[in-house]
């Protein structure tokens, strides 16, 4: 039920401001302060949807209600009721961040639209913040072993900076959670946090990948393109698998993090671009280094803050809730209810050797939820876990 406050010191207008709102849906629930200092009080109390305030009123004018509402709740809009005179400062309001404003004597339409376009930009606000959410739920990270603790911690100091950041382990560890962190708790998580697989694109065409290209520099190229680095400007690239890139874009991408600018495959117009890079990799660059696979200049460009994501095997007491985490995610995937699994099952996936690490261990329980009965007992691991 859409809730509506409507800020104003005239009870003649409030009145007819009221009869107005409900009448148009009965479903509207409208209540009513008779200054800015009585509706500031009520927004910190309550949740509405929409509030509309006057702007000429005693103690507290409507531009100062306006800007405490912003700062108090900023998602609530907010319309400015104007009388003839305010025209000007209506107007200001709106770069304030008002919704819109409407003119004394209301007009009746104009009015409804304004509440009606006002309340469904609430629920779009409302549900990017649901979706946000969901994305951040996504790349939970869950565990409670020390090392996870300790990668926390390090994810809290370093993601407000844009230190550079290697993220080393074995495939399927969750090093991909890391660096979603890493972004969404920094300053550019408003911008893009740009995913390069580097390991999935073929040698010959990383490059113009990464760093764009000009119509006709090579065979297929019909049109300029524009690479990752520009479309992660101002946000983050995370460079997956960084240690199956050739050297000739390794090269490329050492100038990127030297001189914050790159070229487009066949152009020489160097591009600025501002992006934090974070790169990971399951090889030991170290030896790729001896053996000439990769630059040791880069290594260093790119090592400024190391984070090794450990093994499944290493972190077994965190076995039990990645269980429960994966078993509740699965369920609300498919629609189902949540299976619960016995301590005697639990026991026994902790013992296993997870050589593929986390993402085999969702295969497995996923499965289990499938094949298994209502709890998960040792007797369904031991005949669909594969093991």
């Amino acid at each position: 039920m859409p809730k509506i406050l409507i800020i104003e010191d005239e009870a003649a207008i409030r009145r007819v401001l009221s009869k107005i709102i409900s009448e148009e849906n009965d479903s509207y629930q409208v209540e009513e302060a008779e200054d800015g200092l009585i509706g500031i009080e009520k927004v910190m109390k309550e949740d509405f949807d929409l509030i509309l305030c006057d702007i000429k009123m005693p103690k507290m004018d409507g531009v100062e209600v306006l800007e405490k509402i912003k700062k108090i709740k900023p998602e609530i809009p907010v319309v400015m009721i104007s009388g003839h005179g305010d025209i000007d400062t209506a107007v200001n309001t709106m770069r304030l961040g008002a919704f819109d404003y409407i003119s004394k004597p209301p007009d009746l339409n104009r009015l409804l639209n304004t509440v009606r376009n006002a309340l469904v930009k609430k629920e779009l606000v409302v549900e990017n913040k649901r979706l946000k959410k969901k994305v951040s739920k996504k790349y939970e990270m869950i565990g409670e072993s020390d090392v996870i603790i300790q990668i926390k911690e390090i994810i809290e100091k370093v993601a407000v900076t844009d230190a550079r950041v290697l993220i080393t382990g074995p495939n399927g560890t969750g090093k991909e959670l890391v660096a979603h962190w890493l972004h969404e708790k920094s300053a550019r998580s408003k911008a893009p946090l740009i995913e390069v697989n580097c390991a999935a694109i073929p040698s010959e065409l990383i490059e113009s990948e990464l760093f764009g290209h000009v119509k006709g520099s090579f065979t297929g190229a019909n049109k300029d393109r524009a690479g990752k680095f520009e479309a992660a400007s101002g946000g983050t690239i995370f460079l997956d698998e960084i240690g199956d890139m050739s050297l000739s874009a390794q090269a490329k991408v050492l100038r990127a993090l030297q001189e914050n600018k790159i070229s487009r495959v066949g152009s020489d117009r160097d591009i600025k671009v501002d992006v934090r890079v974070v790169a990971a990799t399951n090889k030991n660059l170290k030896k790729e280094i001896a053996d000439g696979k990769f630059r040791e200049d880069l290594y260093h460009r790119l090592a400024v803050i190391l984070i090794d994501v450990p093994a499944l095997n290493e972190r077994r007491n965190d076995i039990p809730l990645l269980i429960d985490f994966f078993a509740s995610q699965i369920a609300k995937e498919q629609g189902v209810a949540k299976k619960t699994f016995s301590d005697d099952a639990i026991d026994l996936l902790q013992k296993y050797d997870w050589t593929g690490n986390i993402r085999e261990l969702r295969n497995v329980v996923e499965r289990l939820i499938i094949l298994g009965d209502a709890e998960v007992s040792k007797a369904d691991v031991q005949l669909f876990a594969s093991k």
